[in-house]
């Protein structure tokens, strides 16, 4: 068994693409952002052949017991996406999680390394968002999405005003995420408090956006996490572009305007965004 045929895995090259993808959209400088994926069962059983010896169970200082027993790939601490892909075992790896759900060990990769620091926000994350979509949410993805975070400098910090900014900004976005974004104010990274209050507005929102951070964005597979990130960060590029002309707006998407387009493409809109 060649020693490299885990990366023809489809869980794990989709993985690695969507590092590189990340990478070069210019959101992860040095070791900014990270990566998590929980695996299906077909998924576990393909890279179980590659698993080592595993490591010492890590208590997370969280718990989620509809992860028992679960397995993640994830993106490492300290660890640069630029090198996913030349340097994977490294880089990221494969960790399963203990029987109460509050601990994991490493059973494959992140050689010399541990999973991300926020590993514990993504964790509670994967629990909200599993429970929230009948298991089908299966990709937590975390990203410094330059223009998403030029807007918490200068709008309020709340779901409603980021959510209508988001909206009418590009036609595409109510689509893509009808109920909103929610908006975690400044925490410090990596532990339970940001952790909990990121997972309580995933209760409600596929993505939440972190003040001074970043955003935080889920989805079932690698492709439709990574367009609801892009679709984010590109109509907060273009809601700075139109405030960088100096003029004032003449025309916007309008409330009705967005009813509209959540009829015609069967979506249900957040109406508490509405006027």
């Amino acid at each position: 068994m060649a020693k490299n045929a885990i990366y023809n895995i489809n869980c794990i090259e989709g993985f690695m693409r969507m590092c590189n993808d990340g990478w070069l959209q210019g959101w992860h400088e040095r070791n900014g952002g990270n990566l998590t994926y929980r695996m299906k069962a077909e998924d576990i059983e393909a890279c179980r052949p590659y698993f080592k010896e595993p490591g010492e169970w890590v208590n997370m200082g969280v718990q989620a017991e509809n992860l028992a027993g679960e397995y993640f790939i994830t993106t490492g601490s300290g660890k640069f996406f630029r090198n996913v892909e030349i340097r994977p075992c490294e880089s990221f790896g494969i960790v399963e999680i203990n029987e109460k759900g509050d601990s994991w060990r490493i059973v494959w990769g992140l050689e010399g390394a541990k999973p991300t620091s926020e590993f514990p926000s993504h964790f509670m994350n994967h629990s909200v968002r599993k429970a929230a979509t009948n298991g089908a949410n299966r990709v937590i993805y975390h990203l410094h999405a330059t223009n998403v975070i030029a807007l918490t400098y200068v709008l309020p910090l709340t779901d409603r005003a980021f959510s209508r900014a988001l909206w009418q900004s590009a036609t595409e976005c109510p689509v893509v995420f009808p109920e909103g974004v929610g908006v975690v104010p400044w925490m410090v990274p990596g532990g339970a408090d940001i952790a909990m209050a990121t997972s309580e507005l995933m209760k409600t929102y596929q993505a939440a956006i972190w003040a001074q951070h970043g955003l935080f964005a889920s989805g079932p597979d690698f492709d439709i996490t990574f367009g609801l990130a892009h679709t984010i960060e590109k109509s907060a590029e273009i809601y700075w572009k139109v405030l960088a002309t100096g003029q004032p707006v003449l025309q916007t998407i309008t409330d009705d305007a967005l009813r509209a387009i959540a009829k015609d493409f069967g979506v249900q809109l957040n109406e508490a965004f509405l006027d």
